[in-house]
């Protein structure tokens, strides 16, 4: 036989990365990753966290931040190793393979496409109620969840999601200029708020009620650590991960934006929130005193109006100062403009990049890794992001209607944060890692519990929202991923893919737990109106474990060690909807709680940690890391560096 060459599988996404512009300072970075945690979270969330859980929801925030980080740590060390654009969906792929890395790329895309719209959505439900004037941009613009009214409504979203779009085509670097700018209004108003409500308007009674601080309990005030937007707020974190094949010193710059980002977040979230909980004027709200649970319902109060729409500028209303009423409050109206518009813009271009990174992997066709020659954006992936988010705008859609399954989704995806630092220690020991991650062996596995209890807590109706989002993607890895890559014979993807689609839309609308007007109140939490359960989870389980044995069934060796290796992810997934469905986060009525809190959740972190040491042995050494590991470096040289670039495109594998 005579020896062959062939491009590594890893080469042709190197030659696209050294396209891009490598601009970005480490004051823009910690501003991108900053800029997208202060965002519209702070304008609604404050008064959702009191009426659910009282006046402990301050904890929340401290709880949920605490849980970021330690997802946050997890990522500084790869991404210090392997810096790339669209760096969270390229790692999975790295670390197991093409089965894995589609699945948690599939979800990644779908919650980065859609954050854009949600800050757009955001911007209109803030300042709708504000007068006569824009009150025909909502359906009823008297709460916060009021959804965006057609057409008016929806054209100003969509509005506001082109210029988030305009912003990202003139390039990285203009990006990270313009995003500085508005940060020194996005931080000065949030800290101005609860400086001002501490010194003028502050009542500690607010902190004592009679039932208690966690006066509806304590697991909720771990249920609204996702529900309540208070995750979704701090996901921001992530736009120094996604914009690192973009950064002038990845090595240095992308840990310190990462981590100092969380930590700034986690202050202010929580300060807000005190300050909130303590400006609460009662009277003025048209609730009873330390009626927290009243908060969130209908009232005709017009403080109660303000509050349910604005909630801070309703504080500032009802402390009868004259320089809160009359100047804060209405630089308050105009936050709710700057704050989502310049998390919208960051989020935009992330979103393009997940799509770079979803071409680079082989998920997308190959004009998703196109670079623009004067912005060296990738200009595709960014259209497509564009046209996603206006998806997301759909009238139908309000902040709070979206934030639930993005965070759960977004959240999903961290879970190889943990996984991947101990998969990259086994196949990359020697890549250069300027910031190391000590006791590994500790930070791993807490990392990916921190992503686990955040998605069990986002509550049963979510995470099967989730589920059913994320293996809906499953055929494109049948029709086209897995036959281009020679995994998979063609005839057989289209079968197996189309046989599973019609499976899945069949079983989403007839179970009732999805594609059904049985989602919304009452009948979402009323079991009598779905489907049984545990048949339509056998179907369920039946239909995705089908799937990947046709898969494994019709695959080459390659693509059947691809399925091997991911078999710990679908169980996961499978196993963590089960658990919530009989837990504290379940359904409310006509089934039994099997498990209480907080001993449900301590089965979620036990099934958790047995599926991470089995994702860790599922690790294996790709292609792909093992074509950056020849390099010598995890870096990427950029256009013009001959010698590196040489070096790069030599690395070949001898095949017999």
């Amino acid at each position: 036989m005579s020896a062959v060459t062939k491009p590594v599988a890893g080469s042709d996404h190197e030659a696209s990365d050294r396209r891009l512009r490598h601009v970005l300072s480490r004051s823009q970075l910690l501003m991108l990753s900053l800029g997208a945690i202060i965002g519209s979270g702070w304008l609604f969330s404050a008064l959702v966290a009191d009426s659910l859980a009282g006046p402990a929801s301050y904890i929340s925030w401290i709880v949920g931040g605490i849980l970021v980080l330690l997802i946050a740590l997890a990522y500084a060390e790869i991404s210090t190793m392997i810096p790339r654009s669209g760096a969270i969906v390229r790692y999975p792929h790295l670390s197991h393979g093409g089965y894995t890395g589609f699945i948690l790329g599939w979800a990644y895309t779908l919650a980065t496409g859609s954050v854009a719209a949600i800050e757009a959505i955001a911007t209109v439900q803030y300042i709708g109620p504000q007068a006569p004037a824009t009150w025909h941009l909502l359906e009823s613009p008297v709460t916060s969840s009021s959804i965006i009214h057609f057409p008016e409504g929806w054209l100003f979203t969509v509005f506001l999601v082109a210029c988030f779009f305009f912003v990202n085509v003139y390039g990285a670097r203009f990006l990270g200029r313009f995003n500085n700018t508005l940060m020194v209004w996005k931080l000065i108003i949030p800290v101005a708020t609860f400086i001002l409500i501490f010194a003028f308007s502050f009542h500690s009674s607010n902190f004592s009620p009679p039932g208690g601080m966690a006066s509806a309990g304590w697991h909720t005030v771990f249920y609204i650590i996702p529900s309540a937007g208070i995750v979704f707020s701090y996901l921001g974190f992530r736009q120094a991960l996604d914009f690192g094949g973009e950064a002038r010193n990845p090595q240095r710059d992308i840990p310190f934006a990462t981590v100092v980002s969380v930590l700034i977040g986690i202050v202010i979230y929580t300060l807000l929130q005190i300050a909130f909980t303590g400006g609460i004027v009662w009277h003025y709200f048209g609730v009873p005193v330390d009626g927290y649970l009243k908060l969130g319902a209908p009232s005709a109060a017009a403080g109660h109006i303000f509050a349910t729409a604005s909630p801070f500028y309703a504080v500032m209303k009802a402390s009868g100062v004259a320089f809160l009423v009359s100047v804060m409050a209405y630089l308050l109206v105009a936050d709710g403009v700057v704050s989502p518009f310049g998390t919208g813009q960051i989020y935009l271009g992330t979103a393009g990049r997940t799509q770079y990174g979803m071409g680079v992997s082989g998920y997308f066709p190959k004009p998703w890794t196109s670079v623009s020659r004067r912005t060296r954006i990738p200009w595709v992936s960014l259209m497509a992001s564009f046209l996603l988010a206006i998806v997301f705008t759909a009238p139908s859609h309000s902040w709070f209607g979206l934030v639930g399954i993005v965070t759960s989704m977004t959240v999903f995806t961290y879970i190889m944060g943990g996984i991947g630092l101990q998969v990259f220690r086994k196949t990359a020991p020697d890549l250069a890692r300027p910031f190391r991650l000590g006791a590994a062996w500790l930070w791993g596995p807490l990392a990916f519990l921190a992503a686990t209890v955040i998605v069990y807590w986002s509550g049963f109706t979510t995470d099967i929202e989730l589920v059913a989002l994320l293996f809906l993607g499953l055929p494109i890895y049948s029709w086209y991923f897995a036959p281009q890559r020679g995994y998979m014979n063609r005839i057989a993807g289209y079968v197996t893919g189309a046989l599973f689609l019609a499976a899945w839309i069949l079983l989403m609308h007839w179970g009732h737990w999805v594609l059904s007007p049985a989602r919304t109140a009452p009948y979402a939490t009323n079991v009598k109106y779905h489907a049984p359960f545990l048949l339509w989870y056998l179907l369920v389980a039946v239909s995705v474990y089908g799937f990947t044995a046709l898969c494994w069934a019709f695959g080459s060796k390659e693509g059947r060690n691809l399925i091997n290796r991911s078999l710990w992810l679908i169980t996961f997934i499978l196993a963590e909807v089960f658990l919530s469905y009989y837990g504290a986060f379940g359904v409310t009525t006509h089934i039994p709680k099997l498990l209480t809190f907080p001993i449900d959740t301590i089965w979620a972190l036990l099934i958790g940690l047995v599926c991470f040491y089995w994702a860790v042995r599922s690790g294996f050494e790709t292609d792909e890391i093992r074509a950056i590991t020849q390099s010598g470096s995890g870096l990427v040289a950029p256009e013009g560096d001959e010698a590196a670039t040489d070096a790069a495109e030599a690395t070949t594998v001898t095949a017999s």
